[in-house]
């Protein structure tokens, strides 16, 4: 009776060790899936040139506030998550005591909060192109967002400390831009 006890305990042992040689091949990987490109999303390329219009208001002691437009032209170098930059921008502004026109040439660096939002410092030069001649340090900060792959708006607040014939002054402009 040993005998075919034997047999039966040797029967089952191939029987299970066949079952599990089977079962390691319901899991198959297809040849060649690591050579499938996966996509990756690279954000907005902040780098390059751009050119853009906004809106304005300037307030100042002697003027009060100044309502106006302007057009804006610059240019980003994006390290990384880095930004820096330069912009030339001119507005027209219309206010109770007199109408002007304004010019300035700003510096910026930033940081991408996202691949899409860009906040940054500003400082530079502004110069009143009519009337009084008035010459400011400006500095500020503001925020830009990318809404295509080609446009963004901003938000900028500048204060212009005077160097010359004037006072000084807050500027607040929305605006939008085209990246080139």
């Amino acid at each position: 009776m040993l005998v075919p006890l034997r047999l039966v305990f040797a029967g089952t042992l191939l029987a299970a060790m066949a079952g599990a040689a089977t079962a390691s091949d319901l899991i198959t990987v297809p040849v060649g899936s690591s050579d499938v490109a996966v996509p990756v999303a690279t954000g907005f390329n902040w780098s390059g040139f751009y050119a853009g219009v906004y809106g304005v208001v300037q307030s100042s002691p002697a003027r009060g506030t100044e309502v106006g437009a302007g057009i804006a032209a610059g240019v980003n170098a994006q390290l990384d998550f880095f930004l820096i930059g330069g912009e030339v921008a001119l507005h027209g502004l219309t206010g109770d005591t007199i109408d002007t026109a304004y010019g300035q040439v700003t510096g910026r660096g930033g940081v991408l909060v996202t691949d899409d939002l860009l906040a940054y410092a500003s400082a530079g030069y502004g110069m009143e192109l009519s009337g009084t001649g008035e010459r400011d340090f400006l500095a500020g900060g503001g925020l830009e967002y990318a809404v295509t792959d080609d446009i963004s708006l901003n938000a900028e607040y500048l204060r212009g400390f005077d160097l010359e014939g004037g006072n000084p002054k807050d500027q607040f402009s929305l605006g939008a831009r085209f990246h080139f």
